[in-house]
């Protein structure tokens, strides 16, 4: 099966140096095949055809032709075709002329089955010719010159002269071979031969030592011949077996791409090949609205989406660039040379055109976009997992920022070393359910009544003390423990809430999300869950969330699956975000909580007063409650009564309490409560 993400077949641009070396093989090599067709003659040839071993020989030939034996799944090592038996054994006992037009035959055969491009054609006609050329001169040095009418039968005297003919079609071929693909692929030559040299000797060596068998048995029994074709599918399905193993290993199997582990080698490879002055480019590209197609229309478009994806990827970048996937809808490409930071933005933003076109199937149109972070070597990290993780936090900045490509920026990474053993101790943290909520009151301004409490996470570690959540929470956002910590936040405040509900404390717990749990088509089930099992409405739970999050066409479709299951939405620090007027009619939230940076000024700052009573103003219009953050003094609590402000949360209430403490001051506040 031809693979959708080989590039071999696209052409060369002419007057490049790959474009070159294959045109100079091809003349060359089609230059001495037509010699010695003119040589051979036409009449010497018909005579031949008269034999009906030669049709064998040559049925045998065009079937080996068909499928190379395979070692390595390494585009560099390529496969062996078991042709190279006979037609070395054809070489041997009639000559060149007749060995170089079967293999000619052949290939044209192998281009019809596999529709390669047709430079590839007259390409391996033309160094197979000059690999034969080369053996066949070995062969006249030790005066061994066979045509069809005198025909040569190998004894135990001529050993010496067919090893060294073996060495020169072997040594010729790789060599022409190699660096075709060391030009394809931009590497050196060294490399390509040191990737290839050991898999394709063992087989060569096996094909060209039985290639004199062949012809003893040509000459006394030749009904016996097509026996050879026994040991050769024996061989054929060994390697094929080992080269699938290697291949499930190194490869996706969705797309065929290679994996992490074969990423990581490649990008070792290339940063050991890296001079002085070159840079090794790695990207990190995540694809936007994949989960959603799959959730609509299955898993098997999405997959087929992939697949288009990986296939348009391989043909954006320059051959022997690396396109790999991690897993999901992230894929990574592999830069091994790359002139600079322009360049690298250049593929960059090739790889966006790509992916942004939209992709046709099934009858439908599909839009998708993507995010991607770039890292180079030396500018930014010395080794893979260092490149990985620094194009990792390129992209989350870039996805944050809605640019779409990004470079790394050492100010802007947050994985210190401090950091990513913080990153640790909150991950195990979690596991062991170290991390506690506390709750802050949110009380009627006008009645004095408590209408809901909101869930603070707190964190004490056993070392650092008390760790703020401005450290540890965007952490999380970075990674995949925000779903994780998300989950102990509302596993924690729905137990919370059926104790108080339970026993006739009915207060609402607000619970603050991310952008990322927005995302999360699983958050609607949780909640969902968790309610049926605690027998809790759905309106004994709110969560808290920011403009710019609420806004997103991303998050659509979780908010309208929150809001058919009933739990209401606040908007978090209103004022500090992007959302206009017409934006925030369209939003599905019954709350707006100003934020404290405001609320704490109206005494102090007529522009901040001026600005909380127009966003009171405003949400009343609209219908909905406002709620004022940071109210610390009763001056402050007096100017938003008398600005009509629903609801104040701060220290002049209370200041953060524990579980036990909320439940005391809430039973010492019973009259209060509000029902």
């Amino acid at each position: 099966m031809t693979d959708p993400n080989d590039t071999r077949d696209t052409g060369p641009r002419a007057g490049t140096p790959l474009w070159g070396y294959l045109a100079a093989v091809t003349v060359i090599g089609l230059t001495a095949l037509a010699v010695g067709q003119v040589r051979l003659g036409f009449a010497e040839l018909a005579e031949l055809a008269r034999s009906p071993l030669f049709w064998v020989l040559g049925v045998l030939v065009v079937l080996g032709e068909l499928r190379p034996v395979m070692l390595s799944s390494q585009t560099m090592v390529g496969g062996t075709y078991p042709s190279t038996m006979f037609t070395f054994a054809v070489l041997l006992h009639y000559g060149l002329p007749v060995a170089a037009l079967m293999q000619a035959v052949a290939v044209i055969f192998n281009a019809l089955a596999t529709r390669k491009a047709w430079h590839r054609v007259t390409f391996n006609t033309a160094q197979s010719t000059l690999a034969l050329t080369a053996a066949a001169v070995v062969l006249g040095l030790f005066g061994i010159v066979p045509t069809p009418d005198e025909t040569w039968v190998p004894d135990g005297s001529s050993l010496v002269a067919i090893a060294v003919a073996g060495i020169a079609y072997f040594t010729t071929r790789g060599l022409l071979v190699s660096g075709a693909v060391a030009l394809h692929e931009r590497r050196s030559i060294v490399r390509v031969l040191r990737a290839s040299i050991g898999p394709q000797a063992l087989v060569y060596s096996g094909l060209l030592g039985l290639a004199p068998l062949v012809v003893v048995v040509m000459k006394w029994s030749p009904t016996l011949v097509p026996l050879f074709v026994a040991p050769l599918v024996a061989v054929y399905f060994t390697a094929t077996l080992s080269m699938r193993r290697d291949h499930q290993a190194m490869h996706d199997e969705l797309t065929g791409l290679p994996n992490r582990k074969l990423l990581a080698v490649a990008t070792e490879e290339a940063l050991a090949e890296a001079r002085e002055g070159e840079k090794v480019g790695f990207f990190l590209m995540d694809t936007h609205g994949l989960k959603q197609i799959n959730d609509t229309l299955g898993h098997p478009v999405g997959d087929r989406l992939l697949q288009t994806i990986a296939h348009r990827l391989t043909h954006t970048v320059r051959p022997g660039d690396v396109v790999a996937r991690l897993g999901g809808d992230e894929f990574a490409v592999l830069l091994p040379k790359v002139r600079d930071i322009q360049a690298a933005r250049e593929v960059a933003a090739r790889l966006r055109v790509a992916l942004t076109e939209p992709i046709r199937l099934e009858g439908m149109s599909f839009d998708l976009d993507g995010s991607v972070g770039i890292a180079l070597y030396p500018d930014h990290a010395p080794d893979f997992e260092l490149l990985l993780q620094r194009s990792d936090v390129a992209m989350y900045q870039a996805k944050q920022a809605r640019t779409g490509v990004e470079f790394y920026q050492a100010d802007k990474d947050r994985n210190s070393p401090e950091r990513l053993s913080l990153f640790g101790d909150l991950r195990r943290a979690l596991e062991n359910r170290q991390l506690r909520l506390n709750y802050q009151p949110k009380v009627d301004l006008d009645t004095g009544r408590v209408r809901g409490m909101e869930a603070l996470l707190r964190w004490r570690h056993p070392v650092r003390g008390q760790v703020a959540p401005s450290e540890f929470i965007p952490l999380a956002e970075q990674s995949y423990l925000m779903r994780q910590l998300t989950e102990y936040v509302i596993e924690g405040a729905l137990e919370q809430a059926a104790r108080w509900w339970h026993t006739g404390l009915r207060v609402q717990i607000a619970v603050n999300v991310s952008a990322r749990d927005l995302l999360d088509s699983a958050l609607p089930d949780q909640l969902e869950v968790g309610l049926a099992r605690y027998r809790l409405p759905p309106d004994a739970i709110q969560l808290e969330v920011t403009e710019r999050v609420l806004t997103g066409e991303q998050a659509h479709d979780t908010i309208k699956a929150l809001a058919a299951l009933g739990v209401p939405l606040s908007l978090d620090d209103f004022g500090t975000g992007y959302s206009s007027l017409i934006r925030l009619q369209r939003l599905a939230v019954s709350e707006v909580k100003i934020d404290a940076s405001f609320v704490s000024r109206i005494v102090d700052s007529q522009d901040d007063e001026r600005i909380v009573r127009s966003i009171v103003d405003l949400v009343r219009s609209l219908g909905l409650r406002s709620v004022a953050e940071g109210v610390e003094s009763d001056d402050v609590a007096k100017r938003l009564v008398a600005m009509g402000c629903d609801m104040g949360q701060g220290w002049l209430f209370s200041q953060p309490m524990t579980a036990a403490d909320a439940t005391l001051w809430l039973r010492s506040h019973a009259d209060s409560v509000f029902v």
